[in-house]
């Protein structure tokens, strides 16, 4: 069970820990000491300062709801904010009208993961993880399309007819280390190794099993990118490589008991996760929406589905989003909610 803090702070920083299902305050440090390298690295600073906007309007509206303690205190309404917030300056031009969509973005991010608790999770064990913020994400950048005073940046979408086949070489072993990085900095939306790597320190704090997952989901995707010729570009950017992380991590450590049995299911759900992102990527683009971690939360979903097969791992209940006020009983009994 989560403990119980009343501290902002505290829940906030837990929050941001909670994108790679961690529950550590120092962890959530770490991972924006990351963001604030590579926004240094680029002057660049609003990606920083976003996700602390989410994170913070998330844990507050989760808090003015009254949605369930234990969870908040966790950091489990705060996790799906900090990502909106990094997300939509990385993808929207920076203006006024941008902070009016980060804090709008990330407040709905606290209710969709009320909902997704209350249906997925509730009904069906599922874990919502970062599903409501792909869905927070994917409306805000669609909306933005709709706006004159909101910029979508970034190349123009392409159709999947226009997609080129690649052929693509084994890079140098410098590239490569960067590679690996970049794969676990770019799901916070960093392209910086060096952030990948504090990252990577956080997790292993907080959990080195975790740790190991994730570094391993960034080996399967880079061979795997490379054995099928991906874009160079998106394979040297780790855009192939972030959500396999997180499935490896969650399929192989988080959700399911750790086993030599697990491994090779959780093995084949990070295989799938490569296929189901250069999927997404073609699909998505014509809306002209990135693919965040769908692929991640498709390919997760679907695997820990079945989990009467594999005995799943208790991980922080997932309670109820809100309290009825005059029973003091919860709406609806959940399970995992990360």
């Amino acid at each position: 069970m989560p403990r119980a803090n009343s501290n902002l702070l505290v829940q906030s920083l837990r929050g941001a820990s909670q994108v790679f299902f961690m529950e550590n305050a120092a962890t959530g440090m770490l991972f924006f000491v990351a963001m604030a390298y590579a926004s240094s690295v680029t002057g660049n600073w609003a990606t920083t300062i976003g996700a602390a906007v989410g994170l913070l309007v998330a844990t507050l509206t989760a808090r003015l709801l009254d949605c369930d303690p234990p969870s908040v205190a966790s950091g489990l309404y705060g996790f799906n904010g900090v990502l909106v917030g990094a997300a939509l300056p990385t993808f929207i031009a920076a203006s006024p009208q941008l902070w009016i969509a980060v804090v709008v973005g990330a407040a709905a991010s606290t209710v969709f993961t009320a909902a997704f608790s209350a249906t997925l999770t509730g009904k069906w064990g599922i874990p919502g993880s970062t599903g409501p913020f792909v869905l927070a994400g994917w409306l805000m950048v669609a909306a933005a399309h709709s706006f004159g005073r909101l910029h979508v940046t970034g190349d123009a979408p392409k159709l999947a007819g226009d997609v080129t086949p690649n052929v693509l070489g084994i890079p140098a072993l410098t590239d490569l280390v960067a590679i690996f990085f970049r794969n676990i900095g770019q799901v916070y939306l960093l392209g910086s190794a060096i952030s990948g790597a504090i990252i990577l320190a956080g997790i292993l704090i907080a959990s080195v099993p975790a740790g190991i997952a994730a570094a391993a989901g960034s080996l399967i995707s880079i061979a795997l990118a490379l054995a099928l010729g991906a874009d160079p570009s998106a394979v040297s950017q780790g855009l192939y490589g972030f959500s396999p992380v997180l499935t490896a991590m969650a399929v192989g450590v988080i959700f399911m008991t750790p086993s030599p049995r697990v491994a090779l299911y959780a093995g084949l759900a990070t295989v799938t996760t490569v296929f189901v992102q250069g999927a997404l990527d073609v699909m998505v683009a014509p809306a002209g929406i990135p693919s965040f971690t769908a692929p991640y939360v498709l390919t997760m979903y679907l695997f820990i589905a079945p989990k009467k097969l594999i005995a799943p791992h208790p991980h922080g209940p997932v309670a109820d989003p809100v309290i009825d006020r005059r029973s003091k009983a919860p709406l609806h009994a959940a399970g995992t909610g990360r």
